[in-house]
């Protein structure tokens, strides 16, 4: 496959995994349809798909591959692209661990996704403007998601935020100990009040 196919058809592969493997999870997960359990598998693959493989397909690109990578997207190669390359890593990999962890490790991998991606794409969008690069590596489908993802993550994180979480042990634990200073603190009140009316 040349660099021009993988280009136009990895970005799309990989938002097409996602959404199917959302699909079975969802259709194997647990009745009635939990709009909580919903969104999770969501962004758990959109994390695992266009966010951590693409991160490590773009890094295996610019790092071992950079002519080529070079080439698909309409510039010249770069030292730079070694730099990227590696961004590019730990994005992926962050995104792979974000994909199975909570909430607040989800929104930090996707503001850090979401300014490096729409960079990208503003970049993108400068090259087409100014210099008419309408190669596929710059204003094919890879334009569309560094786009397209940041703005499905960070919507869907927004909709989760807005979701009860269960609370964790320690802050049950917390509340238990708060429920018995503040029965404590009643009885001591009563108390006080009984010994000062006699």
């Amino acid at each position: 496959m040349g660099s021009d196919a993988q280009v136009s058809l990895v970005p799309i592969l990989l938002w097409a995994a996602a959404i199917l493997s959302w699909g079975v999870a969802v259709l194997r997960g647990p009745r009635p349809f939990l709009s909580t359990f919903v969104i999770d598998r969501l962004l758990r693959y959109l994390f695992i798909f266009p966010l951590g493989l693409l991160g490590l397909w773009a890094f295996i690109g610019h790092v071992f591959f950079p002519d080529q990578a070079a080439e698909a997207i309409g510039w010249d190669p770069s030292p730079f692209q070694f730099e990227v390359g590696y961004a590019n890593l730990g994005l992926g990999l962050a995104s792979l661990y974000a994909a199975y962890t909570g909430f607040y490790a989800r929104v930090a991998v996707a503001i850090a996704a979401s300014c490096f991606l729409v960079g990208a794409g503003i970049g993108h969008v400068h090259d087409i403007v100014n210099y008419g690069n309408l190669t596929q590596g710059n204003a094919g489908p890879i334009l569309v998601t560094d786009f397209l993802t940041p703005m499905a993550v960070l919507a869907l994180l927004l909709v989760a935020a807005r979701r009860p979480r269960p609370k964790s042990p320690d802050t049950l634990a917390l509340e238990a100990e708060l429920d018995v200073a503040r029965r404590a603190m009643r009885s001591y009140r009563s108390a006080l009040d009984k010994f000062v009316k006699e």
